[in-house]
């Protein structure tokens, strides 16, 4: 009886040794499928000369962009917060966005040529719309496909169209780089390592685990998902900024157009580890950084 005993132990211990060889194995699969996806597909993005990489194609993103602006303006409807297009605010965001959309190629080409790549077309399937929502809110957005809107707390803000034209150049900038794909790229990559992660501690106690999976969560985000996000709005920044000028609006504005920014909410925010967006004086001296270029753009295309 007791080797009997003995024996169906060692069974049942070879079993759970092969369950968690296995294991292993399988997560070695997923970190080298992740490794490929991440790493295999990267793209040169040319509005920066960076490795890209893209969850979705250009056609799908202008897809799931005008869906998402026929949901955004169904609730401003309801809402009875939709301005109409003969108001005079929007006609002139209007104005401003079509002077802006009219560079998009211009200064699409010149940023690849500095890069040395091959201007993008991309933005040729855009289906460019823009609408000024009734709201507090200090925010304005382009989603994937050129469909803007402008929100009425924005204006105090902004205080003038140079100041609404280095906003809206920034969130147009976001879908020229794709921005939106990217981060669907980003969101793939961390799922597949939470699944990973998942199945490695799957052998673990339950308080274990959970602490694993919380420590493993707060590296993903503060060492990839929110740097990530940090260097797309310096990168919406350049771009935004290259284009304003280019449609004639004064770029200079950008700095002060910041500083009032940094200042909602009583100025308060977490450290720029902790943040999607760079620290307000980080993100100023870059963009003081870039007003000599900015200034070549605007003369050039403005004289």
């Amino acid at each position: 009886m007791r080797i009997g005993s003995v024996g169906r132990q060692a069974s049942a211990g070879g079993r759970r040794r092969g369950f968690g060889g296995m294991r292993w194995w399988i997560l070695l699969l997923f970190a080298g499928y992740a490794a490929w996806s991440w790493f295999g597909n990267a793209e040169v993005d040319p509005y920066t000369g960076e490795k890209a990489r893209y969850g979705a194609s250009a056609e799908e993103e202008v897809q799931l962009g005008a869906q998402a602006f026929d949901q955004v303006l169904g609730d401003a409807k309801a809402q009875g917060a939709l301005m109409p297009p003969d108001a005079q605010v929007s006609q002139q965001v209007r104005e401003i966005a079509q002077r802006l959309v009219e560079r998009v190629p211009e200064v699409t080409a010149e940023l690849a040529a500095l890069n040395q790549q091959p201007a993008p077309t991309d933005y040729e399937s855009f289906q460019w719309d823009v609408a000024v929502i009734q709201s507090d809110q200090a925010n304005a957005f382009c989603l994937p496909g050129g469909k803007m809107a402008v929100y009425t707390g924005l204006l105090p803000i902004v205080e003038n169209q140079d100041g609404m034209a280095v906003v809206m150049g920034h969130e147009i900038a976001h879908a020229l780089l794709r921005h939106g794909s990217q981060r669907m790229a980003q969101q793939k990559l961390v799922q597949m390592g939470q699944i990973a992660a998942g199945m490695a501690v799957g052998g673990m106690d339950p308080q274990q685990q959970q602490a694993v999976m919380a420590a493993l969560g707060a590296g993903a985000q503060y060492g990839f998902v929110l740097p990530y996000g940090r260097d797309h709005e310096t990168q919406a920044d350049e771009v935004g900024l290259m284009l304003a000028a280019a449609a004639c609006y004064d770029p200079n504005e950008a700095v002060p157009l910041w500083q009032r920014m940094s200042q909602i909410g009583g100025g308060e925010r977490p450290p720029e580890f902790a943040s999607t967006h760079p620290d307000p004086a980080n993100r100023m001296q870059t963009l003081q950084s870039l007003m000599p270029q900015a200034e070549a753009f605007r003369a050039k295309y403005c004289r």
